[in-house]
């Protein structure tokens, strides 16, 4: 009975220890990849249906976003939603609204009583100035990121003639170019030519799609002239290198302009001043008379 006992256990404890390495091995092995899944990622449909209570939660978002009317290329351009910035406009507008009400309510509690007018007036205002400043904020994140795409592309174009030197065809000229330097822009810019490959599509119509989406019309350029490459068979190396000189001076102009406003803006409190100084001078020969 003790004998039957001990191998019931150890037939136990072995199938256990069997079990837990079966599982083991099945973990560290790869898994065959679920080609359904894979493929709906890569042909997603253009307006995803709301089947999800959470969708459906969050449809107030979708109308407020149609009413605000947000930037869509600014919005693209800095790798936001719509749905992110009418939350942050509607957000930031309640924090500014609600801002006055809480104030006159802590003076309220400490004794001293305001007019209702008051909270009223000053949410009203607040709440208008916080969701202007959150609208604000977009539009100089997208003018920075527009800056910073307009010298990636200068860059990119010397790179991509300069693959084309080297003997590469135009498509491989343009993967090879993306490839050499890091940052989003060149992120942007691998993720659109690998979309292009994926779709089966001819990547610069990809550029040129994602020029038109993010509104930076020189990446648009690029696809035009390696297009002429690419279906013509031209030679366009010095297309490409007049191309780069050209924004390279017309990105000088715009940074020489941007700093002449802003030396112009300085004038007026060093005016301001002088003015402050010959006051303080001519004071005390005033008050002697």
């Amino acid at each position: 009975m003790i004998l039957n006992w001990q191998l019931t256990i150890g037939v136990l404890g072995g199938s256990a220890a069997g079990l837990g390495v079966f599982l083991l091995l099945r973990e560290a092995l790869p898994a065959t990849p679920a080609l359904g899944p894979a493929l709906r990622r890569l042909h997603q449909p253009a307006a995803p249906v709301r089947t999800t209570s959470t969708s459906g939660d969050l449809e107030w978002i979708s109308g407020v976003t149609r009413w605000l009317r947000p930037p869509t290329r600014e919005l693209a351009l800095i790798g936001q939603t719509s749905e992110q910035y009418a939350l942050s406009v509607v957000v930031s507008g309640l924090i500014g609204l609600a801002l006055p009400v809480v104030t006159v309510a802590a003076l309220f509690m400490a004794g001293v009583r305001l007019p209702i007018v008051v909270p009223t007036v000053a949410g009203l205002l607040l709440g208008a100035l916080a969701a202007y400043m959150a609208h604000r904020s977009v539009l100089t994140k997208a003018e920075k990121a527009s800056g910073e795409f307009r010298q990636a592309v200068c860059a990119y174009l010397d790179l991509v003639a300069l693959q084309l030197s080297a003997a590469h065809g135009p498509v491989q000229a343009l993967e090879r170019a993306a490839a050499v330097c890091d940052g989003w822009v060149f992120e942007r810019i691998r993720e659109a030519l690998r979309m292009a490959q994926l779709q089966m599509h001819s990547p610069w119509d990809e550029l040129r799609d994602l020029a038109e989406k993010i509104g930076v019309a020189e990446l648009g350029d690029v696809g035009a002239i390696m297009q002429s490459s690419g279906t013509d068979g031209a030679q366009v190396h010095d297309t490409l290198r007049g191309r780069a000189d050209s924004l390279r001076d017309q990105i000088r102009t715009d940074s020489l302009a941007k700093a002449e406003a802003v030396t112009s803006r300085l004038d007026i409190p060093g005016a301001l001043l002088v003015f402050v100084l010959i006051g303080f001078i001519l004071y005390p020969f005033i008050a002697r008379i």
